[in-house]
């Protein structure tokens, strides 16, 4: 299974969502809180992100919730 990280804020309902269908898909993820940690946050400028959730997969970057890319990227 590729690494999976996902790029979070505490407002974000999307990032509920995505963490929702991986958890829900027994995906292991490595959650990224944008809001609590100054660290997490530059990363994900440094990334050219300035919203969330931004998921990494593997090597790919995915901006939002795209259900299907997600899906297509895991094998699922």
């Amino acid at each position: 299974m590729k690494k999976v990280t996902v790029y979070t804020s505490n407002t974000c309902p999307y990032c509920v969502a995505a963490k929702d269908f991986l958890t829900e898909n027994n995906v292991e993820f490595e959650e990224k809180n944008v809001t609590e940690s100054l660290d997490y946050r530059e990363e994900l400028l440094a990334k050219g992100y300035r919203g969330v959730p931004v998921l990494v997969i593997g090597d790919e970057e995915i901006v939002g919730f795209d259900q299907n890319r997600i899906s297509e990227l895991l094998g699922l």
